[in-house]
């Protein structure tokens, strides 16, 4: 990182904060204190996120939810490994924002010793950090792996020509199933596919990295068809917009003039992205796809499921699918399966908790 970049985290360290950040911080803490970090996560999410203005500011918001997913974890410790990697996630996302923040690292550290300390208990091997430094078996671990790689680099050569998986996204999905008076928690994961259609992949991942799609709700949904949710601004499908720019304002490249449209002439609220429909894969059931209206170039940030009694061919070609559900898939039929209103709502909200992008 050049001296420039970190002068300029060290300068919006020492902007004022704003009153909404600074009482969303306090109360989070509280929060976590008080046993209660899922009502923390919530508000840092959305209310402390939203108000922050510079990267620092991200930066601590990020470390607090951290916190607050490490006290979770302790609490729920049927779902602790997967509390705990997201919290240590969010360590490394506040580090990228401010790499200078010796507290953030501190507590990182502390995690991951805590969650090496919970690989013995569970009989998954030797301990090889203590407060974040390795032990001495743990250097051992790190020369003997080191050795084993070499090897393997020289017995065989093509193992680093292996190319990546695609990445995977776990959506942690409430709703209520027809005939019950119990809200369920469901577990959806979905295999995004970056070499057919890499912009609405890359889009996906931008949204989620902003925690954009957190806490938002499944607005329409329609048995024997799909579910759609995304729309972050409004909740009722007629909002979102893109994580970034990518050259389309409403699905137009150039105004009335002629004018080309860049992200100074048109608002983010109207941001769109280029359709990929025809990167060759089919509605099938469980497959993730854009939604967007009849006109071309206009999909954003909402999107659609497929449930596993539906195959809307028609959509092919027209709608970009980028994704397909490999775990979780009767999920998504029960909620298709929910009772809705005569738009189509859901009675009883179905709400897209949190989305993850799997390691």
């Amino acid at each position: 990182m050049s001296v420039g970049i970190l002068n300029e985290v060290a300068f919006r360290r020492h902007m004022p904060i704003p009153e909404a950040l600074q009482n969303a911080w306090s109360e989070a803490t509280a929060l976590t204190e008080s046993g209660e970090p899922e009502k923390a996560l919530e508000l840092l999410r959305s209310v402390a996120w939203d108000a922050c203005q510079n990267g620092a500011q991200k930066a601590r918001t990020l470390r607090f939810a951290a916190d607050a997913g490490t006290a979770l974890g302790e609490q729920d410790t049927a779902n602790q490994k997967r509390h705990w990697q997201r919290a240590h996630k969010n360590y490394r996302k506040a580090l990228n924002f401010d790499p200078k923040d010796k507290e953030t690292r501190r507590r990182m550290n502390k995690l991951a010793s805590m969650m090496d300390e919970q690989a013995v208990s569970l009989g998954l091997g030797l301990q090889i950090f203590d407060e974040g430094n390795p032990t001495p078996v743990g250097m051992i671990a790190f020369l003997v792996a080191f050795m084993l790689v070499l090897v393997s680099f020289k017995v065989i050569p093509d193992f680093f020509d292996t190319p990546e998986d695609n990445p995977v996204v776990t959506l942690e999905i409430s709703y209520m199933p027809t005939g019950s008076n119990e809200r369920v928690t469901a577990l959806v994961e979905i295999e995004l596919y970056p070499d057919e259609a890499p912009l609405h992949v890359e889009n996906f991942l931008l949204l989620t990295e902003e925690f954009r799609y957190d806490f938002t709700e499944f607005h329409r949904i329609i048995d024997d068809f799909m579910i759609q949710g995304g729309d972050f601004e409004n909740q009722d499908g007629t909002g979102g917009y893109t994580g970034k720019w990518y050259g389309y304002c409403n699905g137009e490249e150039f105004d009335s003039t002629g004018n080309r449209y860049s992200p100074d002439t048109c608002g983010q609220s109207s941001w769109t992205l280029p359709d990929e429909a025809d990167n060759g894969l089919l509605h099938i059931p469980g497959s993730l796809a854009m939604a967007k209206s009849s006109a071309a170039n206009t999909g954003s940030s909402q999107f659609y499921i497929v449930p596993e009694d539906s195959t809307p061919s028609h959509l092919d070609g027209v709608h970009t699918v980028f994704g397909q559900v490999i775990s979780g898939l009767d999920h998504i039929t029960a909620i298709s399966e929910v009772q809705t209103s005569g738009g189509d709502s859901p009675l009883n909200e179905v709400r897209l908790m949190h989305v993850t992008v799997n390691d």
